[in-house]
């Protein structure tokens, strides 16, 4: 089995830790490691080193070698600019069938993602790619809810397709709800999140795009397939209009299948859930970083990485408090949603930034 590990994206909800030029699969959000780090120790319970490989924008590649040194610089797959999924994904499985076995399961996944049980991660993505290959479909793995949630899209179960392996038919996806309908969603048991995982060998991928996407994409993948040299490729690229893959090719595809991650997951995108993933003590403060001082508060998420200059909470409850050399929040944990309007202002003010 082959793994691809999807590191793009910008974490504008983590601004000042998160920020373009280093977002935040690069960065130690639980733990020492960061989460690409942690993600690539995961595939390496599903598969061996050499088959892994990360798809990454251009201006982040020379972070992830660093932090990935066990893999060759082959198997960091380079976009030159940033096309959204649909791109990003059909480059790196077409170059990824230069290298294997076309009709071996290739998994998709997302480096900023927080995952504690790893074999039962593993264990969830070999099965997908077993039930992919001898059906010839592509299989998505979606996660049980355990709340009404607005942040994630969903996908509605169809009919049982293998009830050994616990998959159904996809009937419907739906787009991020507004609370009463997720709240509908999550009392029907009818409905998975989408995590943004499928497994699928690249033949059957090919197939589901000639036969369901736009002719734009089959006409693209075939310059990819005719292209030799990594300029020509690059070209290519830059030529992609921007896609996700949930809109340019899954929803389009009438036969795929879905089966629940059966492990923890979460997508660690704002800091309410990174308070809620990191270890608290007996008052639910999370402390991360070196001269940091918290007094009398209680649900404080308090990060400190300027180790030069002290920070101190008293009498605080229910905030967030991050230094950083890019900048300082302070906020109500309830307000985690609106970090990105700052960072989206900071982006057209360039002169405000830190």
């Amino acid at each position: 089995m082959i793994v691809v590990i999807v590191a793009g994206g910008s974490g504008t909800r983590l601004w000042p830790l998160s920020v373009p030029e280093y977002p935040k699969h690069l960065l130690s959000i639980v733990g020492d490691k960061s989460l690409l780090q942690n993600t690539f120790e995961r595939a390496k319970k599903i598969t061996s080193v050499d088959k892994i490989y990360i798809s990454t924008e251009a201006g982040h590649s020379d972070h992830v070698n660093e932090q990935l040194p066990e893999l060759s610089k082959d198997q960091v797959i380079v976009e030159p600019a940033r096309r959204d999924t649909m791109p990003c994904i059909m480059n790196a499985l077409q170059f990824i069938s230069t290298r294997h076995d076309p009709e071996e399961p290739i998994a998709s996944i997302h480096a900023d993602h927080q995952i504690r049980d790893a074999r039962g991660f593993a264990q969830a993505i070999k099965r997908a790619g077993s039930v992919s290959k001898k059906h010839q479909r592509i299989v998505l793995l979606g996660m049980e809810p355990n709340q009404p949630d607005i942040k994630y899209g969903y996908i509605q179960k169809g009919d049982v397709f293998d009830s050994d392996n616990f998959v159904h038919e996809i009937k419907s996806f739906k787009e991020k709800p507004a609370y009463e309908i997720a709240k509908g969603y999550f009392e029907s048991g009818e409905y998975f999140w989408n995590m943004g995982y499928f497994v699928a060998p690249y033949n059957v991928f090919v197939d589901k795009i000639k036969s369901y996407a736009d002719d734009e994409w089959t006409s693209q993948l075939e310059r990819l397939e005719k292209a030799k040299t990594t300029k020509e490729r690059d070209a290519i690229y830059l030529d992609f209009q921007k896609e996700a893959i949930d809109i340019a090719l899954m929803e389009k595809v009438p036969d795929l299948l879905v089966m629940p991650g059966t492990f923890d997951w979460m997508d660690v995108g704002s800091f309410d859930e990174i308070h809620q993933v990191t270890a608290r003590d007996e008052s639910g403060n999370a402390v991360f970083g070196d001269n940091v001082h918290v007094l009398d508060s209680a649900q404080v998420y308090v990060r400190n990485d300027c180790k030069s200059r002290p920070l101190a909470v008293i009498g605080m409850d229910n905030v967030v408090v991050v230094n950083t050399e890019h900048g300082v929040l302070v906020m109500r944990t309830d307000q985690a949603q609106k970090v990105k309007q700052v960072a989206e202002l900071l982006k057209k003010n360039p002169k405000e930034k830190s």
